[in-house]
């Protein structure tokens, strides 16, 4: 739905980097080389990023 604020493991700062994340992937980066220029080095930090489904859209429609 919405990206997690925070990880729910270890508590760093998570959701503001997906949407750089999103946008580089998008543009032909390799995830793994993202994730490790955004500073996120803990595997559950990863994991929030990497396996979030954005389904916001779909839900939010009106109509």
């Amino acid at each position: 739905m919405i990206i997690p604020v925070r990880c729910f493991t270890c508590g760093k700062v998570v959701g503001s980097a997906y949407p750089e994340y999103v946008k580089r992937v998008k543009m032909g980066e390799e995830p793994q080389k993202v994730l490790d220029d955004l500073g996120f080095e803990r595997y559950c930090c990863r994991r929030m990023i990497v396996s979030h489904a954005d389904l916001i859209g779909e839900i939010a429609q009106l109509g």
